[in-house]
C-alpha cells in the first residue's frame, strides 16, 4: 500500500509537470504565433480570453466528471487531449482558427489542471500530511523545461509547429506510461471512515468533516472568492512587473525582465517549503501570514522609488501569495471528497478568472492613476484575504507540535 501511494504521488508530480510544459510551450511561442498570423497586440489580448475561457469550461466540465469516473480515468485522457491539441495554435493561419485553436487547447489544459487537483486532494488525504503545495511547485517546473527547450530548438533551426508537436507528443507518451500509478477511484477514503489518526495528522484533517455539514456549499464558495483575490494577484505581477520596472523605475529592458524572473522564482521557492510551514503551523497561519507578506511586498513596489524596493517587494509578493492557491484548492477538495472535483473547479474556475481579470484591472486603472499606485488595489486584495483566511479554520487547525513531528517531508 505504501509504495503504491508513494507512486501514485509520484505521478502526480509527473501530470503537474506536464500540465506546466504544455502551457508553457503555448507562452513562449506566442510571439512567433503573432507574427505567423499578422495581428496586433490588441488582437492577440483579446484571443487570449479565450484562451481563458475555454480553460474555465474545461474546468467546469472535468470536475464532475473526475468525482463520476475517477481521476484515473479523466487525468490521462485530458493529458493526451491536451498534448495533442497543443499543435494547434502552431497550426492556425488565421485569426479564425487560432481563436478556434486556443479555445480547444485551453478546454483540455483547464480539464486536466482541475482533474490533477481532484487527485492531488486525494493522495494528500491518504498521505495525511500537506503535500498540495509541491504539487504546485512542479507545475512552475514544468514552465521552466518548456523554455529551455523552446530555446534550445530555436537555437538548432527548428522551427515552433515541430517544436509544440514534439512536445505534445512526448507528453502524451508520458501521460499514458503514468496511469497505472494513479489511485483508482475507489482510493479515496470515505469520509465517514476516516481514523482518528487521519484526522489528526498535521492539517489535512481541517476539511474533512465526518459528515458534511450544512452551508458547506457557501463554504467552498468563499473559498473561490479568496481564490479570485489571490490570482488576481497573481496575474497582474504576472503581466505589468516587468512594466513596472522599465516605465516607472528607469530600468532596461534586459534588468526589467528580472522583476518577473525574481516574482516567480520566490513564489517556486515558497511553494517548496510551504508544505512543511501547514504541517507544522496549519493552512490558515500560512494563508494569513503568506498574504500579509505579500501585502507589505506590493507596497513597497508601489511607493518604493528605488530599484532595491522594487526587487525586495516582488520577492516578498511573490513568496506571499506561494502557498494560497494551493491550500484553497486542497480545503476545497477536502471538504467533500465525493466532490472534490467539483469543488475544486469552483474554486479553480473563479480563481482563473481573477487570473484573466488582473492585467485588464490594473490596465484600466492606469488611466486614472499612476501604474504603481495601481498596486495598492493589489494591497486592499492582499488585505481582504489574510482577514478571509479564517475560513480555513473549520475546526482546531493543528495538532500539538509534539504529535506532528513525524509529518515533515
Amino acid at each position: 500500500m505504501e509504495r503504491s501511494l508513494r507512486g501514485a504521488r509520484v505521478a502526480t508530480y509527473v501530470y503537474f509537470v506536464l500540465c506546466g510544459t504544455l502551457m508553457g510551450a503555448w507562452v513562449v511561442h506566442i510571439p512567433a504565433a503573432e507574427e505567423r498570423v499578422g495581428i496586433s497586440h490588441a488582437t492577440l489580448g483579446g484571443l487570449l480570453v479565450l484562451l481563458g475561457l475555454g480553460a474555465f469550461v474545461g474546468m467546469q466540465v472535468a470536475g464532475p466528471l473526475t468525482d463520476r469516473l475517477g481521476a484515473r480515468v479523466v487525468v490521462p485522457t485530458t493529458a493526451v487531449l491536451c498534448g495533442a491539441s497543443l499543435v494547434l495554435p502552431g497550426l492556425a493561419p488565421d485569426p479564425w482558427t487560432l481563436a478556434g485553436a486556443l479555445l480547444v487547447f485551453g478546454a483540455c489544459n483547464g480539464g486536466l489542471d482541475v482533474s490533477m487537483n481532484a487527485h492531488a486532494v486525494h493522495v494528500e488525504k491518504a498521505y495525511g500530511r500537506p503535500v498540495m503545495s509541491g504539487f504546485h511547485a512542479t507545475f512552475s517546473v514544468g514552465g521552466v523545461l518548456a523554455a529551455l527547450v523552446a530555446a534550445g530548438a530555436t537555437s538548432a533551426g527548428v522551427s515552433p509547429v515541430a517544436t509544440m508537436a514534439a512536445i505534445g507528443g512526448g507528453s502524451i507518451v508520458i501521460a499514458l506510461a503514468s496511469v497505472r500509478a494513479l489511485m483508482p477511484a475507489a482510493s479515496a477514503t470515505p469520509v465517514a471512515e476516516e481514523t482518528d489518526a487521519t484526522r489528526t495528522a498535521g492539517d489535512v484533517k481541517h476539511a474533512s468533516p465526518a459528515v458534511a455539514r450544512p452551508g458547506m456549499a457557501g463554504r467552498v464558495w468563499l473559498l473561490a472568492v479568496l481564490a479570485l483575490m489571490v490570482m488576481l494577484c497573481e496575474g497582474a505581477a504576472n503581466d505589468w512587473s516587468a512594466l513596472h520596472l522599465r516605465d516607472v523605475l528607469g530600468a532596461s529592458t534586459s534588468t526589467a525582465a528580472f522583476a518577473y524572473g525574481t516574482f516567480a522564482a520566490a513564489m517556486t521557492a515558497g511553494r517548496l517549503l510551504a508544505d512543511r510551514l501547514v504541517a507544522r503551523f496549519g493552512s490558515m497561519a500560512v494563508l494569513r501570514h503568506g498574504a500579509t507578506t505579500a501585502a507589505v511586498g506590493i507596497t513597497l513596489v508601489a511607493l518604493g522609488p528605488w530599484m532595491w524596493t522594487a526587487f525586495t517587494g516582488w520577492a516578498l509578493f511573490g513568496l506571499g501569495l506561494a502557498g494560497g492557491v494551493p491550500q484553497l484548492l486542497s480545503a476545497a477538495g477536502h471538504a467533500d471528497p465525493a466532490a472534490a472535483g467539483a469543488n475544486v473547479s469552483r474554486v479553480a474556475g473563479l480563481g482563473y478568472v481573477g487570473m484573466l481579470a488582473g492585467p485588464a484591472v490594473i490596465g484600466w486603472l492606469t488611466h486614472l492613476v499612476d501604474l504603481n499606485h495601481t498596486f495598492i488595489l493589489l494591497t486592499l486584495l492582499c488585505v481582504t484575504t489574510a482577514v478571509g483566511a479564517r475560513v480555513l479554520r473549520t475546526e482546531p487547525d493543528r495538532t500539538p507540535h509534539g504529535e506532528t513531528a513525524g509529518v515533515g517531508h
